[in-house]
């Protein structure tokens, strides 16, 4: 979701938090086709790894409602703590999404 700041043409990305499985996941909700692409990206600048880059520039399904979510900028909450700091690429299926809120969801007892 976007949010467009007062005054201004800049724009804010809100943050969509998940729980998954019991995992609890906040990041930036991205469009399918924007993330395969970073995805791609990442992969095929990797020695290792830029064999799988094609896996994620197939054509994605384009009818029907989505299935999945994606993020940018994500995190795996765990306690106080958000793995990996910098944020990591995540896809969770819609239907294993069993709590969710807009906005980062952090912890703090002080």
């Amino acid at each position: 979701m976007r949010a467009a700041r007062p005054g201004g043409k800049r724009r804010l990305q809100m943050s969509l938090t998940v729980v998954v499985g019991g995992a609890v996941i906040a990041g930036r909700p991205a469009p399918e086709a924007v993330w395969r692409q970073r995805v791609s990206e990442v992969l095929a600048d990797s020695a290792r790894l830029s064999a799988f880059s094609a896996v994620f520039t197939v054509a994605m399904r384009e009818e029907g409602s989505p299935t999945h979510l994606h993020f940018h900028v994500a995190r795996i909450l765990q306690g106080a703590v958000g793995i990996p700091e910098t944020g990591g690429m995540y896809r969770a299926a819609i239907e294993d999404v069993s709590a969710w809120t807009m906005g980062d969801f952090s912890y703090s007892d002080h």
